[in-house]
């Protein structure tokens, strides 16, 4: 028999915030938390992205007619030291996939990169070879193909060996381990890591009655070789996987209440929203006279309304639908919500909103 606890609050589903989102930032919103657990889930969140997510970075690289790192090529303005810290900044994009054969063995790759008298003299005397240029890297997608390795002021023709690992966090260049290396390889710094920042921020949220819960907010910034909703992703899959082992502690096992007032209780809480008069929310002059002369009065009577009826309403247009839409999501609603489950309709909505105004009141006197 199972140790009854009680019911711990847990989001529903997990937010993204549309109105910030790049290719490499994107912020999440989790609520409710129980108080506390906000932190908890924030914190192991951001660190498993910042050390434990993997992608390919070049491990050592090989230019013909350059012995090692400490010296200089004729034609080439950059010597072997800065060229290899320009290669630390190559970004490239693969995820390698279970059904491929050894998906995530070490890839060396070899082109032949040249420099004609043309393209310097167009180039004012001084060609820069980009990433481009400078690998053919089949089966990677390069995020930054335009990025520079150094600066041709003669015409060339040398041999280049690229080799590229897929692997986490950094990794300085003594630890690679160069399989068939190759004469006058250059083994390179590898840095592993996509994550560039992570934030976290834990505010305060209402469930029911009570403000004490957490909101879980996120930010992540990447480098392109994972989007941040892969980055949150694979975190949170990594960290389930860790925490799987302590099943093996199994003393007792735990049965959480599933309260049968369960739906009294979200109703209660999404309650709570939909009694805010529209005038609480921080809508614009223009947005909350529209609503008001539409005698909407309340976020209930606005989340049950669709958005083809609102665009009806005098002097409502779609700026202010954009802005309406965004603080309801704020608030985890959408318009034209189906709230029968909880028995609210467009016929009663204005009666129960008062009716729970009204009980509201008196339990606080």
């Amino acid at each position: 028999m199972a140790v009854i606890y009680d019911k711990f609050e847990l989001p529903s589903k997990i937010k993204r915030k549309d109105s910030s989102k790049t290719k490499t930032f994107a912020s999440f919103v989790a609520e409710p938390f129980e108080r506390g657990f906000g932190h908890t889930v924030g914190n192991a969140l951001r660190r498993i992205m910042l050390s434990s997510l993997e992608t390919p970075a070049i491990i050592s690289v090989r230019i013909e007619g350059i012995p090692h790192e400490y010296t200089a090529a004729e034609g080439i303005k950059e010597d072997m030291t800065h060229i290899v810290l320009n290669l630390k900044g190559a970004l490239f994009r693969k995820l390698p996939k279970s059904n491929e054969s050894n998906p995530k063995e070490t890839k060396l790759f070899t082109k032949d990169v040249e420099v004609t008298q043309e393209q310097i003299d167009n180039s004012n005397g001084e060609y820069s070879v980009t990433l481009r240029d400078f690998v053919d890297a089949e089966g990677f997608e390069l995020i930054n193909p335009d990025h520079h390795i150094f600066k041709a002021t003669k015409p060339m023709k040398r041999r280049v060996d690229l080799r590229i690992a897929q692997g986490r966090g950094y990794v300085p260049s003594e630890r690679h381990e160069l399989v068939n290396k190759l004469v006058n390889e250059i083994p390179v710094d590898a840095i592993f890591s996509p994550i560039r920042l992570v934030n976290y921020y834990v505010e305060n949220t209402r469930v029911g009655k009570e403000t004490d819960f957490d909101r879980l907010i996120i930010e992540i910034t990447t480098d392109g070789r994972i989007t941040p909703e892969e980055a949150l992703s694979f975190a949170s899959q990594i960290g389930i996987f860790h925490m799987k082992i302590f099943e093996e502690v199994d003393i007792e096992e735990i049965a959480f209440e599933q309260i049968e007032e369960q739906i009294d209780s979200d109703r209660d809480a999404l309650m709570g929203k939909l009694a805010l008069k529209i005038n609480e929310i921080e809508l614009s002059v223009r947005s909350t006279n529209c609503l008001q002369g539409a005698n909407i009065d309340t976020i209930a009577e606005l989340v049950i309304m669709p958005e083809s009826e609102m665009l009806k309403f005098r002097n409502f247009g779609k700026k202010s639908l954009t802005e309406i839409r965004a603080k309801l999501e704020e608030m985890g609603l959408s318009l034209g919500m189906d709230l029968s489950k909880y028995g609210i309709t467009r016929d009663n909505v204005k009666e129960l909103v008062t009716n729970y105004q009204i009980e509201k009141a008196g339990s606080e006197l």
